[in-house]
């Protein structure tokens, strides 16, 4: 299996095992594919949020909108939850840190994708509410237990593991700044 060619720049060695290998046609239209799709995915976040925010109608009428007191969560975990965790997920259905976690995540996840900052952080608090998630609707209706939930997480990680904030990102500047430098894990 190939991967992805890591591009030249001016501070990349130039002898070794780890030279800089030049980039084919198919590596960078590679890149713009993962590109798209992390944006593809940070819009199915933020878009969740707005959503929820205002009810703009789409999943959530305006009288349950957040802003109009309504609960982000209730929906999903009050009336979808089946499975081993159906009380659990009851329970905090609704409730006021439920969905301010909810909120924050669906918030910082999209902006992190749709940015391409912060990849690493986006990538494990999204396959966290991801597979968190996935625990709602155990067992899916279609499959023993695999559903979108669990390959949309593990496609956060492979586009963490690429760097795939750089095209079409801010993802090759943040990764300069000196709060990056310090702390790579924001990367």
């Amino acid at each position: 299996m190939t991967t992805l060619a890591s591009r030249p720049s001016a501070t990349a060695p130039t002898a070794g095992p780890h030279r800089p290998v030049a980039e084919t046609g198919a590596h960078k239209a590679a890149r713009y594919v993962f590109a798209g799709v992390r944006i593809g995915i940070g819009w199915t976040f933020l878009w969740a949020f707005l959503d929820k925010l205002f009810g703009l109608g789409i999943s959530t009428p305006d009288k349950n909108a957040w802003i109009n007191g309504g609960h982000p969560t209730a929906g999903f975990l009050g009336k979808s939850a089946t499975g081993p965790f159906t009380d659990l997920w009851h329970n905090a259905a609704g409730t006021w840190w439920a969905d301010w976690l909810f909120m924050a995540g669906l918030l910082g996840i999209g902006l992190a994708l749709i940015l391409g900052i912060g990849m690493r952080i986006a990538a494990v608090a999204g396959t966290v509410l991801y597979v968190l998630m996935w625990s709602v609707v155990l067992h899916p209706a279609t499959n023993p237990f695999l559903d979108d939930h669990l390959i949309q997480a593990g496609v956060l990680v492979g586009l963490a593991l690429i760097s795939a904030g750089d095209t079409l990102g801010f993802g090759a500047w943040w990764s300069r700044t000196s709060l990056v430098q310090r702390l790579p894990w924001l990367k």
